[in-house]
């Protein structure tokens, strides 16, 4: 649906939860945030974008995660002539399949860890969609003309991955952040806490709430949450922000009564401030960032 004017914001089941993809459609120009899994470009963008009777120019993928370029290969088949882009830490993910899941979803090994079976690694790759090259490496403030008076920031806003792309649109004061800020967990569409927010660098993750909350944006929209509101996308934030203060304080009292390892302090983290009933890895790789500051 149009959230706002010119952009769109397109909706699918993800299991338990739902994913987001945005488009931001202009007289000039038409850009699309992210391409979702492997196949959500043919069961959700493209008939939107044949539904607007659109294409897009330029495709931007604001991180290296399975469910926000999934789709990638099969954009570029559909639509040759749109760039692709995201930013240049992330880009070795984005372009090569077998890099983002041994690096991005396999990091946790050594560490005692549950290891994805062959299966679950399969299946992974299946939903990468296939290795796809980026067109335009990007490093944040740069600008995309949309229209003759509609101009676009890209945003940088590490954190969740050192990478992370978002978008300002100053004519409408919304702020497309997709998975920069994941407030204390990502629920399911009952209400229930199922996933922990990850951050692989604590001090970039802080200051991208910071910077996000300073904009003071109408429209606060994400990858899996319910489009945010003035006041309550700054209250949204606010517990964002605490919740790396929370996970600082139950790792630092665990560590001084004795608890040293990773996965010990992520199980001490999960008990305190979640449960979280899926990907613990993912709590696991915000934990460590506690570690190394």
């Amino acid at each position: 649906m149009e959230i706002a004017l010119g952009i769109h914001r397109m909706e699918s089941d993800l299991g338990e939860r739902f994913m987001c993809q945005y488009l931001l459609a202009g007289d000039e120009r038409t850009l699309l945030v992210d391409t979702g899994l492997a196949d959500t470009p043919a069961s959700v963008l493209i008939p939107y974008l044949d539904l607007l009777d659109r294409e897009p120019d330029v495709v931007l993928i604001s991180h290296a995660d399975v469910d926000h370029l999934g789709g990638n290969r099969a954009i570029r088949e559909r639509y040759p002539r749109a760039l692709l882009g995201c930013h240049e830490l992330d880009r070795r993910w984005v372009e090569s399949n077998e890099a983002l899941v041994n690096e991005n979803y396999l990091w946790h090994a050594p560490y005692g860890f549950d290891e994805p079976d062959e299966n679950t690694r399969r299946e992974i790759l299946a939903d990468c969609g296939g290795d796809t090259r980026v067109d335009i490496g990007l490093l944040g403030a740069e600008t995309i003309l949309l229209g003759p008076d509609w101009r676009v920031e890209v945003l940088h806003l590490p954190g969740h991955t050192l990478g992370h792309l978002g978008v300002w649109d100053p004519r409408s004061r919304a702020a497309i952040i997709i998975d920069a800020v994941l407030y204390d967990g990502i629920y399911d569409r009952s209400g229930n806490k199922l996933i922990p927010p990850r951050y692989y660098d604590l001090g970039a993750q802080r200051e991208t709430i910071r910077r996000l909350h300073a904009l003071e944006p109408d429209l606060l929209l994400t990858a899996h949450y319910p489009v945010l509101k003035g006041r309550e996308a700054l209250v949204w934030l606010d517990r964002s922000l605490q919740f790396t203060e929370d996970v600082d304080d139950v790792v630092r009292s665990a560590i001084a009564a004795g608890t040293t390892g990773l996965w010990e302090l992520t199980k001490v983290v999960d008990k305190r401030l979640g449960p979280f009933p899926e990907f613990m890895t993912e709590l696991g790789a915000s934990v460590r960032a506690h570690l190394a500051v």
